[in-house]
């Protein structure tokens, strides 16, 4: 299905949204693209961001989109290394905590969480990463009963293939075609929402077969930009698969899993592939998401974008044409 679709951030290049009302308002957490001329390869280097900036609305196709400025940057974070991927951020008792994937001064993804007292912040670092964090893209559910979890990993240059069971491998291992995919992790926070709360799972979404979803199955599988939401007490576990660039869900019952894989949210954008969050705000239901169009296909220059999100009887989503 053809959407209308609005670009959020015209005069600057932000990507892999995560969005949530707060206060009756639409924040939105991306990354923040910028130009820094290193070449592309499969690490992702390329997607050297080094900071993030904080929008916030009240009309999500017509309003004025207000832009907090910068709210934290790589220079502001004791352990940085480098590149500041996919961001999320969470409310709970008067607090607003930022979770953010950085790469340590020996070049390895962990998580990191700085907080606030707005949700604009700015926002101020802990002195060290979440203990037993890795990988990127860390995206929070608020489940309403006082417990979040936080749902993270990817593959390629976000080093999940270098962790089993928690532990860093002594050589990333990427699995055979006919073998269960390597999974997307969920681990519930602590109660101060600065650690994990027990050791990481691993999330199992299986196909129509009941069966989990295999390596070879590329179009389907888990390969980054894990979100989460609930409708009509369902869990959405939603997706990007990353080298075939879709944006697919799978649904289950409950926060861990197991989830059944539904279909494809979003067809391939223009750029290399996409990263999303679905919200609702003033009953109806959002896609936020990038592409590549406005700089011409340069798929480290990503701008950020919005379109209605629909759901037919059942609950299953309606895909949407990334025109890609």
């Amino acid at each position: 299905m053809k959407k209308e679709m609005r670009y959020l951030v015209p005069n600057d290049y932000m990507a892999d949204p995560a969005v949530h009302v707060f206060d009756g308002k639409v924040y939105i957490y991306p990354s923040h693209d910028r130009e820094s001329g290193i070449e592309e390869n499969d690490n992702g280097d390329h997607f050297d961001m080094n900071d993030y900036h904080v929008f916030s609305t009240d009309d999500i196709m017509n309003g004025e989109i207000k832009d907090h400025g910068v709210v934290l940057a790589v220079k502001d974070i004791p352990w940085a290394g480098r590149q500041l991927w996919d961001c999320d951020v969470a409310y709970k008792n008067g607090k607003y905590y930022m979770y953010f994937p950085l790469k340590d001064q020996n070049d390895i993804f962990r998580i990191g969480v700085a907080t606030s007292d707005k949700p604009y912040g700015p926002f101020v670092p802990e002195k060290d990463p979440i203990r037993g964090s890795y990988s990127i893209d860390p995206a929070i559910l608020d489940d309403g009963d006082g417990n979040y979890y936080m749902y993270f990993g990817g593959l390629w240059g976000g080093q999940l293939q270098r962790y089993r069971d928690n532990k860093a491998l002594e050589s990333a291992k990427f699995e055979d075609d006919d073998k269960a995919a390597i999974p997307s992790r969920v681990v519930k926070l602590s109660d101060d929402m600065l650690q994990f709360a027990e050791e990481p799972k691993p999330i199992v979404i299986l196909g129509e077969d009941g069966k989990p979803l295999t390596a070879g199955q590329n179009e389907k599988r888990f390969f980054e930009a894990s979100w989460m939401h609930k409708y009509n007490g369902k869990y959405y576990f939603s997706y990007s698969t990353g080298d075939t660039h879709n944006l697919c869900y799978a649904v289950g019952d409950n926060p861990y899993g197991p989830f059944t894989y539904k279909g494809v949210i979003l067809t391939p954008v223009v750029g290399w592939t996409t990263h999303h969050a679905i919200a609702e705000f003033k009953g109806k239901w959002y896609l936020f998401h990038h592409d590549c169009v406005p700089s011409n296909g340069k798929t480290w220059l990503r701008s950020l974008k919005v379109c209605e999100l629909e759901y037919d009887k059942d609950g299953n989503i309606i895909t949407i044409d990334g025109e890609g």
